[in-house]
């Protein structure tokens, strides 16, 4: 018998299971029994994600209050009085799982603090050091499928929690049955003061803090089509836009709305077309300015102008990622707000094209992990020194950004506000998004990033996508597309300064790079391709054969 055999007849056995769950265990397939069985939800720095359903390797009541119990005791262990935050955002269950692990901690003895309704990741990381809390946890799938959802935790720095602490919680996760003898009363608990709601205070402190952060308000009026992609973000983006004042929000009525099915777009990703075709629609019918839509935890934000011709053009996280970083340097410069020894910090697989923009204004950039963690540490850092004024902006390819060290993870409503500052400021001048990245491309070079994402689902994908890892690391090619790899950078055994991971970083000739690396909260693959060339036609061509090499390696190597 197997070992998904026989944790399914555990779970079949137990007369206090959900009936919900035990209706989906007995409809199983083989293939289902084993793949929801053979193995227990991963955790690590990214918590827990995973499909929602019943067994041990699915997002359920059960592997959250497990993985909560475990994670209570971790607290337990280094506070003498834990507490938690926990948010959530529209996914489905989330609300469900929330209150689960609220109830779980507080039987626990860890103190907790939930928001009222669902609320963005960047309001949990504030009000983990707002309240002043040992942890946090929101519950989220990011931008996954509406068949997902997660459990991200955080550290009392506000940050996701480190390798090492998620290896520590680990080992107190696994000490834990599937099942707990009673499960905790969420009403209970809160009767008896161990659960508190999170207040309007904390909601308005970080409202406060996101305008702190505004670079210059629109001082021309500015048309905005908006989408949150039925997640959490509708109220505190609009709360902001509004706060900022001159910028007329239409929101897209079919994703308006708290969905976690997210009927419109089941990838509710703003990097992809698909999550962004009904504001690309609505731009174009309204003639807006630019349309802005925010993934269901509200911590990316993607956006789309329209170019001279009437057509929408999307812009990606790479290419806003420089824009804000510009503008940021411009509008500190006008004001005098430019620190001494200002710093900016992307993630390595992020365009370097900011490299040069950060140079052309004197700002150190620091370069870390993939992960906006990496970039929280670097702003706790910088306050450990007593200079966290030194942070002026961060972001990762991925859509993420944050331009104050108020919270240590993205923050698509602190981007929302910067996007429309930076489209207002350049309106003014008559000149739209398009016009100022189109300017940068003329001023820095032509770069193209690609990402290439290759799934390995079930229980041998993990190995699969293990073994591709190892062939390059072991026997790398000598080129790819005719572009000679001049270089290798193993961040998991080579001395670079930054934690062990692995991820491999190829150079290539031309100012080419290939950065390979397994996804932190799916079963992927995940290599990001950077082309230059001198022209964008040129780059174009240079990222497409790069892209087609790398796509025919993986399939060779994974057969």
């Amino acid at each position: 018998m197997t070992r998904a055999d026989e944790k399914y007849n555990e779970w079949l056995a137990c007369s206090a299971l959900d009936a919900e769950l035990k209706a989906q265990l007995l409809a199983y397939s083989q293939n289902e029994k084993e793949d929801s069985f053979y193995r227990d939800l991963a955790f690590g720095t990214g918590g827990l994600r995973g499909v929602i359903g019943a067994g041990t390797n699915r997002m359920n009541i059960y592997t959250v209050a497990k993985a909560t119990r475990g994670i209570a005791k971790y607290l337990k262990s280094d506070f003498s009085t834990p507490s938690c935050a926990i948010a959530y955002d529209s996914r489905n269950k989330s609300d469900v799982f929330a209150k689960i692990a609220a109830a779980t901690f507080a039987a626990e003895g860890v103190k907790v603090y939930i928001y009222k309704e669902l609320m963005p990741t960047p309001m949990l990381s504030f009000a983990v050091r707002h309240l002043g809390t040992s942890g946090g946890v929101v519950v989220t799938a990011s931008h996954n499928p509406a068949k997902y959802n997660g459990y991200k935790v955080y550290g009392d720095d506000g940050c996701q929690i480190t390798l090492e602490a998620a290896e520590k919680a680990l080992a107190f996760i696994e000490k834990e049955a599937d099942f707990a003898d009673n499960a905790p009363d969420f009403d209970a608990q809160l009767a008896a003061g161990n659960i508190e709601y999170i207040t309007d205070e904390t909601i308005n402190a970080f409202y406060a803090a996101v305008l702190d952060q505004s670079a210059q308000k629109p001082a021309v009026p500015l048309n905005v089509v908006y989408s949150p992609l039925n997640g959490a973000g509708n109220k505190p983006v609009r709360h902001i836009l509004d706060a900022i004042g001159n910028v007329n929000v239409t929101v897209v009525p079919e994703q308006e709305k708290p969905d976690g099915n997210f009927p419109t777009c089941p990838y509710p990703n703003p990097e992809i077309e698909e999550a962004m075709r009904l504001s690309v629609a609505l731009c174009k019918e309204k003639q807006a300015d630019f349309c802005l839509a925010t993934d269901p935890d509200c911590d990316r934000a993607g956006t789309a102008a329209l170019d001279k011709n009437g057509d929408v053009q999307l812009i990606n996280g790479n290419e806003m990622g420089v824009m804000l970083l510009d503008f940021v340097c411009q509008m500190r410069i006008k004001k005098g707000t430019m620190p001494a020894r200002p710093v900016a910090v992307k993630t390595i697989v992020t365009t370097e094209m900011a490299a040069a923009v950060a140079k052309e204004y004197g700002v150190e950039l620091r370069n870390v992990l993939t992960g906006f963690k990496f970039i929280g540490e670097q702003i706790g850092l910088l306050e450990k020194e007593g200079e966290t004024e030194r942070y002026i902006f961060g972001f990762e390819e991925s859509y993420g950004y944050l331009s104050g060290g108020y919270v240590r993870d993205k923050d698509a409503v602190d981007a929302a506000m910067l996007i429309c500052e930076m489209a207002a400021h350049y309106k003014a001048q008559g000149k739209s998004l398009l016009d100022v990245r189109d300017a940068l491309y003329e001023k820095y070079g032509y770069y193209k990033n690609e990402l290439l994402s290759f799934a390995f689902e079930g229980a041998s994908g993990m190995d699969k996508m293990n073994a591709i890892i190892d062939t390059v690391r072991t026997s790398c090619p000598e080129s790819f597309a005719g572009h000679a790899v001049e270089g290798v950078i193993d961040y998991e055994n080579d001395d670079t300064g930054l934690p062990k991971s692995n991820v491999l970083a190829l150079s290539l000739n031309g100012g080419c790079q290939f950065i390979v690396r397994p996804s932190g909260t799916e079963p992927k693959l995940k290599i990001y391709i950077t082309a230059k060339g001198a022209t964008a036609e040129e780059c174009a061509q240079t990222a497409a054969a790069l892209s087609k090499a790398c796509a025919e390696y993986v399939d060779e190597n994974s057969r």
